[in-house]
């Protein structure tokens, strides 16, 4: 009887919905690295681990959020301070959305996400904090009832947009920039309809306005319309019935 040979190097390899051929064929099964206890670490930092991960933050979202009645989403800087215009105008719009009969959604973490959440949370409505995995750490703010941490910026900005019917932004940072434009994009672009946002802080964002005007719009690179995605108001009440009008309150959403 012959020694058994050596089954060949197969010249092409199915895993799962994955086709690898000639020298890109991997070792092994699945079942056989999965079961396979020797090794290194490093196979959670790939990126088809990262997938699951990022699968999961979406999933964990999704799951807390899905029974949210009608909510704004309040983004502001978290380097407002207590005792200071801003931080009281937040506070007197958290509280308004709540007996329009909305809940608040912010990023969860100090200044004036910290003051929404406050007036949310002592006129008695739902009070939600997405917060952000940062260097440096802040935690959610003690006004946050319902709280989801998220590792990565793009799975946080679509619960943002997902889960409210409109955007109250008040005077930030960057980040503060980052998801105001990425609003504008999807309204503009019809990815979202029906989506008011409105600007608190006339002085804060006229530098702005006027560039969108005088240099983007002037020099072709938007439409003279797209000035009319936002609005802009210092009144409380303003800014709560334009960012309301076209949602109304609902028991819980489908």
């Amino acid at each position: 009887m012959g020694v058994p040979r050596e089954p060949s190097k197969p010249v092409e390899q199915r895993l799962g919905p994955v086709l690898r051929r000639r020298e890109q064929v991997q070792p092994g099964t699945t079942d056989q690295r999965l079961l396979d206890t020797e090794g290194d670490s490093e196979w959670v930092h790939t990126d088809p681990w990262r997938v699951m991960r990022i699968q999961s933050e979406f999933v964990e979202g999704f799951g807390a959020l899905a029974e949210l009645p009608s909510a704004i989403s309040v983004f502001g800087s978290a380097r407002t301070l207590p005792d200071t215009p801003d931080y009281d105008a937040a506070e007197r719009i958290g509280r308004a959305l709540v007996e329009a009969g909305f809940a608040v959604i912010t990023g969860g973490g100090p200044g004036a996400m910290e003051a929404a959440n406050k007036g949310a949370r002592a006129a008695k409505g739902v009070s939600v904090g997405l917060g952000i995995e940062l260097p440096f750490e802040q935690g959610l703010n003690p006004h946050v009832d319902i709280g989801v941490n998220f590792r990565y910026f793009f799975v946080r900005k679509t619960m943002f947009v997902k889960y409210a019917q409109g955007f109250v932004v008040l005077p930030g940072g960057l980040g503060t920039l980052d998801e105001l434009f990425e609003a504008l994009t999807l309204v503009q672009t019809r990815k979202v309809t029906r989506f008011p946002i409105v600007l608190f802080g006339t002085a804060y964002w006229k530098g702005l306005v006027d560039w969108l005007r005088d240099s983007v719009v002037a020099g072709g690179k938007a439409a003279e319309h797209d000035l009319l995605l936002f609005h802009v108001t210092d009144d409380v009440d303003e800014a709560v019935a334009l960012v309301t009008k076209e949602a109304g309150p609902k028991e819980h959403r489908r």
